[in-house]
């Protein structure tokens, strides 16, 4: 018997661990298999867990990297299979092993042992190796020591890529473009790694596409590809928009590096999906192997769409033993230098400051639109009338818009307008910048390479601008509610009259027998319910007797709340904020929580110096000072703790400020 995988069998009832459209989109195809389903979910984002059969709340968003807590839940609901979607564990060796091990039951992928070898990008690498598949120069064993990298950088020369051993998602990734900022960059990547390590290789950036493959196997040796994927529209590594097939024209170049996946793919008799990524220049025709996503994609939308084939549900019939052929896909499909007939193009949108540096939108999604019509398919956990929650604890994808058409121009079109018929309010989101890109002559053309977002991000910034100006994100006319409607809304929690409380505050310090008698609170009308964002109600607080007063005192109140645009205790906190009209006043500029504060007050400082960094979904963001000078007052925030977007994180004044 395999010992890297276990056996496959039938499945029952289907643990998702996962959230957001992924999860919604892998009960989708769950219920069409008839499969039990069972989701997880917290507090403030349930909203994928509707369409499950089973719900199963966490204690923390943390719990769905917990694989102690997640086999807890396996065997108290006596699961056969987990679908780990994409991120959180879905790559983990680990994970996949200890799941069949300890609590007998199947993660729907390919098996710990080719996630050994494919999950880990050095690993990964050595196999295109094995099978004589071009890759750029390398460290080839991981690192965290910065001296490991200046020596690699100095033999190959700039520009150099830093990356995590186990990074996914765009984290743990840094170009290197000279020997000064290689100390700090290797740093940053180093954190964002899981295991704290990296591996450097010769970047190749200039004309260079993202192309990757789309395989499947069966664990026999058979193992059929879904055409390629295009992903060049990107911004610090995170994919944008994605594009299947690929504008790339030159197809024989593309039906070799689609073959190289193929016999990388065989050679390990490769079992469900997985990706195999690739840089392809057509202008010189070199490529490289990248590496491997062993799991289903983002972007695997668009493969749906070029194939007609459910590919989450090809992933669940692997899992159970089925043959390639009764997944309804073809083990000998066209030749690859023949593109298939149809393109589609996928429009994640994501809940992002564009202006703030692409900043996460924390906030209540209070409405939204998305487009409809022939060729056009819209994956999202939203739910009208259902509120949704964008919070620093998940990313921030909302929703993916994917269209489709028989030609290159008309997919455009299409896009084009879908992204019209867009609108969500309550949070900002990318969606002017999507419309800006799918605008742009070059994106018609077929012109845009990997650094293309990022050399454009001046002139998109301004078009997407005109377009938000001329085109408002709004859902139509205003519309005046009347007063006998005034409290209903899409709020996550019904407050009635007559709702009442007991109300006891007490310190840590307080002992049980000198606890505080409670407080009473009762609401006699609502004037305004969305919550958590925002509530108004008049109220009546009855304090109980004391030495003061012999009776109960009522007050009759009117309380309002709103919530702010940070977590709970980054807007509670009582940090200073900064003031935008102060020169030496250096701000926190988006919502996060705060990994190390690099300078020290009386610290000279340079104009584009470190000053913190701040975690955001999981990558590190650098705050650099806008000025030259000397440091006279850093924040007292601790290491670990929410900071709130306009923190100030340090006064920095110049000679002429400090002599006056």
């Amino acid at each position: 018997m395999d010992t890297t995988q276990p056996p496959r069998r039938p499945i029952k009832r289907l643990l998702v661990a996962n959230r957001g459209e992924i999860a919604t989109r892998i009960v989708s195809s769950a219920r069409e298999l008839e499969i039990e389903t069972y989701a997880i979910y917290v507090s403030g984002d349930d909203s994928h867990a509707v369409r499950a059969n089973h719900a199963v709340k966490l204690p923390s968003a943390s719990t769905f990297m917990s694989i102690d807590g997640l086999i807890e839940i396996i065997e108290h609901y006596k699961i056969d299979a987990v679908h780990p979607g994409y991120g959180f564990l879905s790559e983990s060796e680990d994970f996949s092993r200890r799941v069949w091990k300890e609590a007998g039951a199947v993660v729907v992928g390919p098996g710990w042992g080719i996630l050994s070898s494919t999950g880990d990008k050095l690993k990964a690498r050595q196999l295109a190796e094995q099978c004589n598949v071009p890759v750029s120069p390398a460290l080839r064993q991981p690192t965290n020591n910065v001296e490991d990298v200046q020596r690699f950088a100095s033999g190959v020369g700039f520009p150099i890529m830093v990356k995590a051993v186990d990074g996914g998602g765009g984290r743990g990734i840094r170009l290197i473009c000279s020997k000064d900022q290689l100390p700090a960059l290797v740093k940053r990547a180093v954190e964002e790694s899981p295991s704290k390590q990296v591996f450097a290789e010769k970047a190749a950036v200039d004309g260079f596409r993202h192309i990757e493959v789309q395989i499947i196997g069966d664990g026999s040796g058979t193992v059929t590809h879904l055409w390629e994927r295009e992903c060049s529209i990107q911004r610090r590594y995170q994919k944008i928009i994605e594009l299947a097939p690929s504008v790339v024209s030159d197809r024989k170049l593309i039906a070799k590096v689609i073959e190289d996946a193929l016999r990388m793919a065989r050679h390990i008799h490769y079992v469900s999906l997985g990706t195999f990524e690739f840089l392809v220049n057509p202008a010189t025709k070199e490529y490289y192997f990248l590496e491997v996503n062993p799991r289903l994609q983002v972007e695997h939308t668009i493969t749906e769409s070029i194939s007609m084939t459910d590919i989450v549900k090809a992933q669940l019939l692997l899992a159970q033993g089925a043959p390639l052929t009764q997944c309804g896909l073809s083990v000998a499909p066209g030749s690859p230098e023949v593109p298939p007939s149809a393109h589609s193009i996928q429009l994640r949108i994501t809940a992002e400051n564009v202006r703030s540096d692409w900043s996460l939108s924390i906030g209540k999604i209070t409405s939204f639109q998305f487009p409809s019509g022939n060729g056009i398919r819209v994956d999202t956990h939203l739910i009208s009338g259902r509120p949704a929650v964008v919070s620093a604890d998940f990313d921030s994808l909302v929703a993916k818009v994917i269209v489709t058409a028989s030609s290159w121009k008309d997919v455009v079109r299409k896009a084009r307008r879908a992204l019209e018929d867009t609108r969500i309010a309550g949070v900002k989101t990318n969606l002017d910048m999507l419309k800006a890109i799918v605008a742009h002559s070059d994106f018609l053309n077929g012109q845009c390479d990997t650094q293309w977002l990022e050399s454009k991000q001046e002139e998109l910034l301004r078009s997407s601008q005109r377009i938000a100006e001329a085109h408002p994100n709004t859902l139509g006319p205003d519309i005046t509610t009347s007063s006998s409607t005034a409290s209903v809304s899409t709020a996550n929690t019904l407050f009635r009259k007559g709702d009442a409380w007991s109300i006891a505050i007490s310190s840590p310090t307080t002992k049980a027998n000198e606890k505080p008698p409670p407080h009473h609170l009762e609401l006699t009308r609502v004037l305004r319910n969305d919550f958590p964002t925002s509530l108004s109600a008049e109220l009546l607080f009855t304090t109980p007797s004391s030495a003061s007063s012999a009776t109960p005192q009522t007050t009759p109140y009117t309380i309002t709340l709103s919530s702010t645009s940070a977590s709970a205790s980054a807007a509670t906190s009582h940090h200073r904020r900064g003031n935008p009209s102060y020169p030496s006043h250096i701000s926190i500029p988006f919502p996060g929580k705060l990994v190390e504060v690099l300078i020290d007050e009386g610290d000279v400082v340079k104009e584009g110096d470190v000053i913190c960094v701040v975690q955001q979904m999981k990558m590190e963001l650098e705050v650099r000072s806008p000025r030259s000078g000397r440091v006279t007052w850093v924040t007292e925030a601790e290491d670990g703790e929410d900071v709130a977007e306009g923190m100030l994180a340090a006064v920095i004044e110049t000679a002429q400020e400090n002599r006056l």
